[in-house]
């Protein structure tokens, strides 16, 4: 606003303090404070997609005092305080001074830039933050940077060739120096030294630099001549086979997600590699496991079950509720499925006390939460669509189910709600909102009814609220709700408490000023409006519990058994409950009948330590004991038995961070799957950090929410689902995907594949340069150390560019040892990767030691061919480039197995393309060599060299293969000559490749 009139700016220009006013659909250029909207109550809808990732509407508010005001028309005066610029986007803190009144400000009155405007035609508001002090602008730091394992592995490798370059240099410079001084009486007179000039009568003493300068320019000159040995051009290979691996990753139809319309997302090009390596997988399960698309599926009700078992729901009975608004129709979205018994009961309402439970019960459902009831048309006019839009599954379940069974919430802004019960329109007037948070584990409500009476009602986790509940008031119908609380979960459903109080006159009051003193705290208002709410929260009266289904996705039970056949150790890491963790576990095959199952569940560290102890103890004996101490179940007693692990956060508090991090280790080291229920995201971040420190082995984690996004940047690969939960999880991911199921197809074949190709890559090119800079080095040694090279210049420069540079990128990207179908069936040989079989230290120094040899075969065969001949220098340095380029080629293409027409192309033209190339260069007249390769070419020895060079450098290499694979052969060995010849050996009866078993590798 520019002199009482908005004005166009452009988002830079913004400064603090200006009002701005922003029209439907357009993006928030800096964080502002709601001052007020199109909307008479104040409320304004906005879309956090670019912000956290959440495609649901969410609402803020302008306060009542400033909603009547209208900048345009009437001079408005005012002062904000608030706190410091900082990246925390769910939390605002601050004041506002208008017309005398202090107004406290919270995070529901601040709208963050790069949000978008959305159901509200205009609203206006009071820029705070602007540019770079934006909340999102703070929070563009970028996912933390990862490097594959591999190219670490590599990085040192190429060290050690750095100090060979440096020992190559030195030798060459040392031997230049001795032969200088063993031949300094007659440097007057050698062409290359010479120091006297004779042409003329007068002698002219040439400028001598001296032994010293001398060795000092021979070792500068060394590792120009060497300086291929450091394969720089290794890392843009790299990076050109990443991107066409990440294209087929991309493609491949086995991860695309029809249901989403969805592709692989391949967000971090430098770790494909690292998927062929994965020892433990981190899971998440809610949204991940499971489809997190909540159906409302029982009810307990003061003590009464009313379950989804009944015959009533096996036939599918849904609820046609509806209301009449306007003279439109309006009904939910989301259709749920009914307990006949219980819809008749809650039609009731007044007329008994059962019927009053019921009541309240629904009335919570549909109040204490954050939804946004929106109107969405249909094909008929006079039908609407009640779209609920929630910032949780959970709450838009329990918001349609209390729909369905009569309590429809069709209206919300700051100040009230509207529900309609069955028919009759009611308002009530919301006196106060405590959100949910991690530390309460519950969210509250305070409500008052057109009778002056005020009610409070408490929805949350089990544990939260049983504890604020008053155990003196109807004890039989609390034991009754735990008894059915147990049930739900051991049926994998998610569980919520229910609980209401009246509040008095006083205990409102003194609510109410409490709360108006936290909300107008600018320093430490979180912990005062904590406070607050665990104050009012307290001695209430159960109304019963809820249960919701969260099914698992398509294919989980089937992924986690190959997972867990690879040799990969799955660990879940969820904030549900235990007993629904361990029903979610059996049905998803994560957990078996035959396991041991070790229990902790400890609430003081002294117990944590205790109980880890007796778990070691137990898991170290080969025979367990048939006496099963306490937070111990089920034993076996059989030699071998798998261990699993069932730990929840509040050990976790006392374990993680303490000297007892070593010993959970020790335990979970020993333990097939590991199950961690309660846990808190910087929990779970902290779980993968405790095997991260501890073993060299690869970890995954992969999630779908926010709550997930800590432990998948902690890992060495992230995974993220665009799942319900909204796409924090994507944005933080190094890959993004469907479905949980599509892990196994990209861990078994893209994995393997990038593994075994960028592997072999980086050997092959190692071996690749390292040939021909040993030969240029045996050179020196016969020409007096004076570092003249044999090569032509430019054929030592398209050696990394032409000759050879297309052969291996495409061998990277299109190569496979093996088929999908064989990869899926047998993953076991996913064990290749764990234990390194593509690139490891014995391979490296195996190949080093093939390249010393070659490098001798190519240098000294031709030497000793031409040697007392008068061919030229040049010549002989043409025999050698082509052999090196032939024996580089012929090398790759002994190790290729799936050969087609690309392939073939780049090998082969390769070859071809390197003879054109020598032949053009000794074709220009102004070159040294000049028609070099055609007087060589046209003698049969120059022929019989090549071939003698190619056979005797290959024939060790070709002897060692055959012996390898013939008598010690390995998984990939095996099944690759299965697949081929259908000669699978047979155990047990059973057809099936037979495998090496996988070894777990010893901790760090």
């Amino acid at each position: 606003m520019v002199d009482g009139q908005f004005q166009g700016k452009k988002w830079k220009d913004v400064k603090v303090g200006e009002i701005v006013k922003i029209a439907a659909n357009e993006t928030i250029p800096c964080d502002i404070v709601l001052l007020s909207t199109s909307d008479p109550t104040g409320v304004a809808y906005v879309q956090t997609t670019n912000l956290d990732g959440e495609s649901n509407l969410k609402t803020r508010y302008a306060k009542q005092e400033t909603q009547a005001k209208v900048p345009e028309k009437e001079r408005f005066i005012g002062l904000i305080k608030c706190e410091k610029p900082n990246r925390n986007i769910y939390g605002f803190q601050g004041n506002m001074e208008v017309d005398g009144k202090r107004l406290s400000l919270g995070s529901s009155n601040i709208v963050l830039r790069g949000c978008e405007l959305k159901n509200t035609n205009w609203a206006v508001g009071v820029a705070v933050y602007c540019g770079h002090e934006t909340k999102a602008m703070l929070n563009n730091s970028g996912a933390p940077s990862k490097r594959s394992q591999l190219e670490t592995h590599m990085n040192l490798e190429i060290i050690m060739l750095s100090v060979f370059l440096v020992a190559l240099c030195s030798v060459t410079s040392v031997c230049a120096a001795i032969w200088l001084k063993s031949h300094k009486n007659e440097l007057d007179l050698m062409p290359y030294y010479r120091k006297l000039d004779f042409s003329e009568g007068e002698m002219e003493s040439y400028q001598y630099y001296g032994w010293g300068l001398e060795i000092l320019f021979t070792f500068l000159k060394s590792v120009i001549v060497f300086q291929v040995m450091i394969p720089i051009s290794l890392y843009i290979s790299m990076e050109l086979v990443r991107v066409g691996q990440a294209y087929f990753m991309i493609r491949d139809s086995r991860m695309y997600d029809a249901a989403t319309n969805s592709r692989f997302q391949c967000r971090a090009l430098n770790i494909n590699e690292d998927l062929g390596q994965i020892k433990y997988v981190f899971s998440d399960k809610t949204g991940t496991l499971t489809e997190n698309k909540m159906e409302f599926q029982c009810a307990s009700i003061w003590g009464v079950d009313y379950s989804s078992t009944e015959a009533s729901l096996e036939h599918g009975h849904q609820a046609e509720c509806s209301a009449q608004v306007d003279g439109k129709v309006l009904k939910p979205k989301m259709k749920v499925k009914v307990n006949q018994k219980l819809l008749q009961l809650s039609k009731n309402s007044f007329r008994n006390v059962e019927g009053k439970q019921i009541y309240d019960f629904f009335l919570a459902l549909a109040a204490c939460n954050t939804i946004v009831p929106l109107v969405v048309d249909t094909s008929d006019p006079t039908v609407k669509l009640i779209d609920y839009q929630g910032e949780s599954p959970d709450e838009q379940a329990l918001a349609y189910a209390a729909a369905a069974y009569g309590f429809m919430l069709i209206e919300r802004t700051s100040g009230h709600i509207v529900i309609d019960i069955h028919g009759k329109r009611q308002r009530f007037n919301v006196l106060g909102l405590h959100e949910f948070d991690s530390d309460r584990k519950r969210m509250s409500v305070i409500l008052g009814y057109t009778d002056n009476s005020v009610k409070l009602f408490v929805k949350g986790a089990d544990t939260s609220m049983l504890s604020v509940i008053d155990k003196s008031l109807n004890a039989e119908i609390l034991r009754a709700t735990e008894t059915h609380l147990h049930s739900y979960s051991s049926l994998g459903l998610r569980t919520l408490v229910i609980g209401m109080w009246d509040l008095s006159v006083s205990e409102f009051d003194q609510w109410h000023f409490a709360f108006e003193a936290a909300s107008t705290a600018l320093l430490g208002r979180a912990a005062l409006l904590r406070k607050v709410a665990s104050n009012v929260e307290n001695n209430l009266c159960i109304l019963g519990a809820t249960a919701i289904e969260d099914k698992l996705q398509k294919g989980v039970p089937e992924s986690i058994e190959s997972l867990r056949t690879a040799g990969i150790k799955v660990w879940v890491l969820t904030g549900d409950k235990q007993e629904t963790a361990i029903s979610i576990g059996y049905s998803s095959k994560l957990l078996t009948n035959s396991m041991t199952q070790i229990i902790i569940n400890s609430n003081n560290r002294e117990s944590c330590r205790r109980h880890l102890q007796n778990a070691l103890v137990k898991s170290r004996q080969p025979l367990a004991a048939s006496a099963v101490p306490n937070n111990f179940e089920g034993f076996s007693d059989a030699i071998g038995t798998p261990i699993a692990l069932i730990i929840d956060g509040t050990s976790l508090v006392y374990i993680l961070d303490s000297e007892l991090e070593e010993e959970l280790f020790e335990l979970a080291s020993r333990c097939s799957v590991v199950l961690c229920c309660r846990v808190a995201p910087l929990q779970k971040a902290g779980i993968v950090a405790l095997v991260k420190k501890r073993t060299a082995d690869m970890t995954l984690a992969i999630g779908d929410g926010a709550n997930d996004v800590s432990m998948i940047q902690m890992a060495d690969v992230g995974v993220g689902i665009s799942g319900q939960e909204g796409r924090q999880a994507v944005m933080a991911s190094d890959f993004a995907m469907g479905q949980f199921r599509f892990l196994v197809p990209l861990l078994f074949i893209h994995g393997h594949w990038n593994y075994q190709r960028l592997g072999y890559m980086i050997i092959y090119n190692f071996y690749r340069n390292a040939i021909i800079v040993l030969v240029l080095f045996w050179y020196v040694l016969f020409t007096a150390y004076t570092v003249t090279t044999a090569i032509n210049e430019w054929s030592s420069m398209l050696y990394s560019i032409i000759y050879t540079a297309f052969p291996t990128i495409v061998v990277g990207i299109l190569d496979k040892d093996l088929s999908k179908r064989i990869l899926l069936k047998y993953p076991q040989l996913y064990g290749a990767g764990q234990r390194r079989e593509a690139y490891n230290k014995k391979l490296f120094w195996v190949t080093m030691a093939d390249t010393f040899w070659q490098s001798i075969v190519v240098f000294f065969v031709p030497l000793f061919a031409y040697w007392g001949s008068t061919v030229d220098i040049s010549s002989i340095g043409d025999l050698w480039t082509l052999s090196v380029v032939i024996l580089v080629n012929l090398h790759l293409a002994m190790d290729i197995i799936r050969w087609n027409w690309v392939i073939h192309a780049v090998i082969w033209g390769s070859i071809v393309a390197t003879v054109i190339c020598v032949m053009i260069i000794d074709a220009i007249p102004t070159f040294s060599g000049y028609w070099a390769i055609f007087n060589t070419a046209a003698t049969g020895l120059f022929w019989l060299c090549l071939l003698g060079i190619l056979i005797a450098a290959l024939l060790p290499r070709f002897a060692v293969k055959y012996i390898y694979q013939y008598y010690y052969p390995s998984d990939i060995q095996i099944s690759r000559e299965a697949e081929k010849f259908a000669n699978q050996r047979v155990i047990g009866g059973n057809r099936q490749i037979e495998m090496y078993p996988i070894p777990d590798g010893p901790p760090r």
